[in-house]
C-alpha cells in the first residue's frame, strides 16, 4: 500500500522521531512545578510539624486526660454567683465549752490524827514488897509513890526468888506506862511484864541494891 492510498492525512505521529526522544511515550512534557513541589512541601512542612511537636511536648506534663493523680484535691466548684463558698470555721480547741461540767475537785485525804501517847494511870493498885532485909524500906518507897500522885499504894514483905536487882513487875501491856512511871518515881531501871509475879496491877520488889 502506498502513501497516496492512505485514508488519513499525515500528522506529527508520522514524522520520524528525534534520536533522543523516548519511543512509545505520548504524554505531554511535565511542568517545572510538578517536578519541584514535593521538595517544596518537605522544606515547608517538616519545620512546621517539628515546631508543633516541640511545643506540644513542652506543654505536656506526662499525664493523659482523665488519668490524673486521684490524691490531688479537686478544685472547689464555684457557686452560682461565681464565688467559692467560705470554708467552715473550725472550733478553737482551747475555747471552753460553757455546757461542759467543771472538773470535780479532788478531796484531800483526811488527816490521820495521831493517837495520844499512853499515860500512866495513877489509880492503879501498886504493891511495894521489901525483900532486902532492911526495915522500913517498903514504907519509904510507898511514901515516894504517893508523893508522885499514886493513890492506891500498899506495902508488904517479899521473897527475892533468886533475883539480884530491884524490879518493877506489871500484869499486862496496857499497864506498861503506869509501871514505867512507878520505876521512874523510885529510880528503878528494871521493868518487866510478868503476870505470874504481878497477877494484877503493879508490884515493886525491893532488893538490897535499892538505894533511897
Amino acid at each position: 500500500m502506498t502513501k497516496a492510498s492512505d485514508r488519513f492525512p499525515e500528522d506529527e505521529f508520522d514524522a520520524e522521531p528525534a534520536p533522543d526522544a523516548p519511543i512509545g511515550v505520548h504524554r505531554a512534557p511535565r511542568s517545572w512545578w510538578s517536578r519541584w513541589w514535593p521538595f517544596v512541601a518537605v522544606v515547608v512542612l517538616v519545620p512546621v510539624v517539628t515546631v508543633g511537636l516541640v511545643a506540644w511536648a513542652s506543654s505536656w506534663d506526662g499525664r493523659l486526660p482523665g488519668f490524673g493523680d486521684s490524691s490531688e484535691p479537686a478544685a472547689a466548684a464555684p457557686s452560682a454567683s461565681g464565688t467559692t463558698a467560705p470554708a467552715p470555721e473550725t472550733e478553737d480547741p482551747g475555747a471552753e465549752d460553757p455546757g461542759a461540767e467543771a472538773p470535780a475537785e479532788t478531796e484531800a485525804p483526811p488527816v490521820e490524827e495521831e493517837e495520844p501517847a499512853p499515860t500512866a494511870d495513877l489509880t492503879t493498885d501498886v504493891r511495894v514488897l521489901n525483900a532486902s532485909g532492911r526495915s522500913g524500906l517498903a514504907a519509904g518507897a510507898a511514901g515516894d509513890l504517893e508523893d508522885a500522885g499514886f493513890t492506891s499504894v500498899t506495902t508488904g514483905n517479899g521473897n527475892a526468888g533468886g533475883l539480884q536487882q530491884t524490879t518493877v513487875f506489871y500484869a499486862s501491856a496496857d499497864l506498861a506506862p503506869t509501871a514505867q512511871q512507878v520505876a521512874d518515881s523510885l529510880g528503878i531501871a528494871n521493868v518487866v511484864e510478868d503476870a505470874g509475879t504481878a497477877p494484877e496491877g503493879v508490884v515493886v520488889l525491893l532488893l538490897a541494891d535499892f538505894a533511897r
